[in-house]
Parts: C-alpha cells; sequence; structure tokens
C-alpha cells in the first residue's frame, strides 16, 4: 500500500434552492450539524486530511468549514491546503478524477468535497454500488489507493463508506 487516502464527501443538507442561485445555495442547521458529525467521525478514525478539493459552491464550502473546525479541536491537527475548484462545482466523475491527478504527489490525505450524482458515482466506483443508493447528504467514504494520485482512477483502490 502506498499510503495514500481518498475521502469522498458529499455536501450537507442544504436549502432547497427557491429564489437562490444553486452556487449559493446554504446549509441548514441540520446540515451544519451533519458537517461536525463528519469532522467527529474523521477524528475518530484517523483521518486528517492534508489537502482538500471542495467545489466553490456555498454548500460545499460550509460542510468543509464544519468538518475542519470539529478537526481542528484535535491536538496534532494541521489545517490542510484548500483548493476551493470552479471545476469540481460542475464536474461529471471524469473531470473530478482529473483534477485528483493533479494532486501534489506529497499529500498523503485527500478530501473531495463535492456534489451528488458524481461523488456517489466515483465512490461506487471504489465501494460498490451501494453508494449508488445510500449516498445521502453528509455521506463519506475513505478509499486505499494502491496508486499515486497522478494514476488515480476507478478501480485503483479499495473503499468502503464510512457512515
Amino acid at each position: 500500500m502506498n499510503g495514500r487516502t481518498l475521502l469522498l464527501l458529499r455536501h450537507a443538507k442544504a436549502e432547497v434552492g427557491y429564489g437562490v442561485v444553486d452556487h449559493d445555495r446554504s446549509l441548514t442547521d441540520r446540515g451544519r450539524g451533519q458537517a461536525e458529525a463528519v469532522g467527529r467521525l474523521l477524528a475518530e478514525q484517523g483521518y486528517a486530511p492534508d489537502h482538500v478539493i471542495c467545489s466553490s459552491a456555498k454548500r460545499t464550502r460550509q460542510t468543509l468549514d464544519g468538518v475542519l473546525g470539529v478537526l481542528g479541536e484535535q491536538e496534532t491537527f494541521t489545517a490542510p491546503e484548500i483548493d476551493y475548484s470552479e471545476p469540481a462545482y460542475t464536474a461529471g466523475v471524469d473531470s473530478l478524477v482529473e483534477l485528483i491527478t493533479y494532486v501534489d504527489p506529497r499529500v498523503r490525505t485527500l478530501l473531495v468535497v463535492g456534489h451528488n450524482p458524481t461523488i456517489a458515482q466515483l465512490a461506487a466506483s471504489f465501494v460498490g454500488n451501494e453508494a449508488l443508493v445510500s449516498y445521502s447528504p453528509a455521506t463519506v467514504s475513505a478509499v486505499e489507493l494502491e496508486v499515486e494520485w497522478l494514476y488515480t482512477a476507478p478501480g485503483t483502490g479499495t473503499g468502503r463508506l464510512l457512515n
């Protein structure tokens, strides 16, 4: 194992988009709680991202803030480098994988915060088809990659749903 972990997180529960541009939708109170719960889950399981690719949408940024707020309470936590990515907002699976292939090879744990159906489809390529039906808001999976980021592709690692 080369020690690279890919964390795939769907944003937490967001407001319904009536009268709001989709990109600007905020998390609900429930969504903020979900984001903090993901932070606790990652901390309990020993995951700490050293790099993040986060969709530029407001709800993904708020989800990330909640996750990192909780992780930041850990004594040993070091804030990751964050790439707020406009392409990740509209990315399909192939485009999202391409973004991952550009990650610095020194990164050990990468967190991708994005949207369905892309996040669920990418997770399913590592976890299995149950990800397609059970990837509700604030779902996260962990993939232990067998390759460097540059060679990331569906099937190049073994994943599991964390929640």
